[in-house]
């Protein structure tokens, strides 16, 4: 059965997802399936053991205690996981192109990419901790409050494209500013141990900056999708600014901490 079958009579398909536009976003998964993996292996091959230890200060009083000194619980080694967070792209690109097509393409014709979403919780959620880590937080109860609102940013982004199928106008746009703000949160957590520290490497500034700009980017990916500006009219042209952009924060990433931290 072709994967690029056309849907039952009378279905509203979004647009842009002909079976020419579909064939070639088969083939730009399949090189990022390589791009990605190839950074990854890269990563592992070439970097050091540098590692961050996460911490936590328990309390050992009633409210109004002084907090002992944290503890530490465990470390992560950042070049396991760069290479992680590369590695989860390469498998969701990998998978849509081969074993998953059809049923990508057919999700695609319904305007929604479940992969997508599912990778960007993932990987999304890894990134965003280390830009944590390297910025200073690394308290485990931080941690996992960044978690939850990453997580949650990108669980909306995944219900505005569930809410408003192909074929009708665009009905809200509520699941999206929802997800703004919940993906904001960290950032602002990110920006006071910026703006507090004593000492700022430039190399953690720029993935500051940078990343800040890139993850901004998905949403106003999304925001232009749903407001049909321009190109963005086809659903199809959104997805392969998608997989640019995943390409390219992911690379970005990568390789500005190995530079800072791992090379060596």
């Amino acid at each position: 059965m072709s994967s690029t079958r056309p849907p039952a009579s009378g279905t509203p398909t979004a647009s842009g997802t002909d079976p020419e536009t579909l064939a070639a976003l088969r083939r730009w998964n399949l090189g990022l399936t390589v791009l990605h993996a190839a950074q990854a292996v890269l990563v592992l091959v070439l970097a050091g053991d540098f590692a961050i230890t996460v911490v936590e200060a328990f309390p050992e009083g009633p409210p109004g205690t002084p907090p002992p000194a944290p503890e530490a619980l465990f470390d992560v080694r950042i070049g396991f996981a760069v290479a992680a967070f590369l590695l989860l792209a390469a498998v969701d690109h990998g998978l849509t192109a081969t074993v998953a097509r059809a049923r990508y393409e057919r999700d695609l014709r319904a305007g929604v990419n479940v992969f997508r979403w599912v990778e960007y919780a993932f990987s999304a959620t890894l990134m965003l901790l280390l830009i944590a880590f390297y910025n200073g937080i690394v308290e485990v109860s931080a941690l996992i409050a960044i978690i939850g609102a990453n997580v949650a940013m990108i669980l909306c982004g995944w219900i505005q494209e569930v809410v408003n199928p192909p074929g009708q106008p665009t009905r809200t746009m509520l699941p999206f500013w929802v997800g703004t703000v919940a993906g904001l949160a960290p950032w602002v957590a990110i920006t006071v141990n910026l703006v507090g520290a004593a000492e700022v490497p430039g190399f953690v500034l720029g993935i500051f900056v940078s990343l800040f700009v890139f993850f901004s980017s998905f949403g106003l990916n999304q925001w232009l999708q749903y407001k049909g500006v321009g190109r963005w009219a086809s659903y199809g042209y959104g997805e392969k600014v998608y997989l640019v952009l995943s390409l390219v924060a992911k690379s970005a990433l990568a390789w500005q901490i190995f530079g800072g931290s791992l090379a060596g």
